[in-house]
């Protein structure tokens, strides 16, 4: 009997190194897949910062090319007449959709259906107005304010 307990408990001791370098190998593996872990996040981040960098970098060059046009010429007549087309353009057209509205005000006060000016304004308001007034104004105004508050929203 004691030698068959000292067979089993030899077996069982010839076995134990065995478990002690599976369990080692364990976790050596779940160590190494930590790192690895943190080694992709580690790249992911540093990507991030790359392509934002790339980004900043896209957006000054269009910024550049955007305004390139209106670089001097050193012809202060050409320089003068090359700075006033855009506004000039602006004012022409907003004069034109000024006396485009105007004219509809006049047309619905004289059909005769005895309106006030509130109600004929708010007939000739249509829903292409108001989105030509939004992008007027996020044109003008928007794209400057938004970027303030969130740089993705200029792009």
């Amino acid at each position: 009997m004691l030698t068959l307990l000292g067979s089993i408990i030899g077996f069982i001791g010839s076995l134990v190194p065995d478990f002690m370098r599976l369990m080692k190998d364990s976790k050596d593996k779940a160590h190494e897949l930590k790192i690895l872990q943190h080694q992709i996040e580690w790249v992911k981040t540093t990507k991030k910062l790359d392509l934002e960098e790339i980004q900043a970098g896209a957006d000054s060059a269009e910024a550049l090319a955007l305004y390139r046009h209106a670089r001097k010429t050193g012809i202060g007549w050409i320089d003068a007449l090359s700075g006033t087309v855009r506004p000039c353009i602006t004012y022409a057209f907003f004069f034109l959709y000024a006396v485009v509205k105007v004219s509809q005000i006049i047309a619905v006060k004289n059909i005769g259906y005895d309106l006030g000016w509130a109600q004929a304004i708010t007939n000739i308001w249509h829903p292409e107005d108001q989105a030509l007034f939004a992008a007027v104004m996020s044109f003008w105004f928007g794209q400057r304010a938004l970027s303030k508050f969130h740089p993705q929203a200029g792009r």
